[in-house]
């Protein structure tokens, strides 16, 4: 594991180290964890520098721990691929797509909302889950989660790295922690998706996962690693053109 730590390359590293820097410290003073998570555009715990600070934050141990373990495994081979440079900007690309679904799904979700109803949320709502407490209206108090709780981790970057695993290496085999079976990327990907999918439309009461979010990123991520393997295409046939052209006149 040592090894593989000092082989990991540049931006992976320096993700890595960010990442578990930032979970220690919440952990030292908590009060950062809601300055630095992302809340939504609307409520008044929402700053802008949280749509970059939150896919750095993690709400526990598990969290942060599945989630570098998948930016070791996936990110590592993506860099050393995709160069240091493309891979920051998969990322944060990746990471723009969780955060633009996640917020436009709660935007839509609240957007037939009374007035009064949102004002009371504003005004109210945050304070009240600041003392660890809810609206007894289940109604009220699913609305004001929405509004008021906050979304963390690097998952929605994550996911875009991991469509970039599936595009680059489609026949090479994933499994789920703990289930003993092996899908080839390009059929453990999409099916990965229509789960997200499905529990983030139920929207279960027991779930708090950001499933959107997790669709965000992997749209995102799948679309940018797909325009530059596109591109990367053209440019290889056009290559081969200019060689046999050349090769053409050479022989006359």
């Amino acid at each position: 594991m040592l090894d593989m730590l000092k082989d990991l390359p540049k931006a992976t590293k320096v993700f890595l180290v960010i990442n578990v820097a930032l979970f220690i410290l919440t952990a030292i003073f908590p009060p950062l964890m809601q300055i630095l998570a992302l809340h939504y555009f609307e409520s008044s715990l929402f700053m802008f520098h949280q749509t970059l600070t939150h896919i750095f934050m993690h709400g526990g141990l598990a969290h942060i721990m599945f989630n570098m373990y998948a930016l070791i495994l996936f990110g590592s081979i993506v860099e050393k691929v995709l160069g240091t440079k493309r891979f920051c900007i998969l990322y944060f690309f990746s990471a723009i797509g969780a955060f633009v679904l996640h917020m436009g799904i709660v935007w839509f979700q609240l957007s037939e909302v009374p007035a009064d109803t949102i004002n009371q949320l504003y005004t109210k709502g945050a304070e009240i889950l600041a003392d660890g407490m809810n609206y007894s209206d289940e109604y009220l108090g699913a609305l004001n989660l929405k509004f008021n709780s906050a979304m963390v981790g690097a998952s929605g970057a994550i996911m875009g790295l991991l469509m970039a695993f599936a595009l680059l290496y489609p026949n090479e085999k994933l499994q789920i922690i703990f289930i003993p079976i092996a899908f080839k990327a390009k059929y453990f990907i999409p099916f990965y998706m229509l789960i997200e999918l499905f529990l983030g439309v139920r929207n279960f009461e027991w779930d708090n996962i950001a499933h959107f979010a997790h669709l965000g990123g992997a749209i995102f991520g799948g679309l940018l690693m797909f325009y530059w393997i596109n591109k990367m295409k053209r440019h290889n046939e056009q290559q081969r053109k200019i060689y046999n052209d050349q090769s053409s006149i050479e022989e006359v």
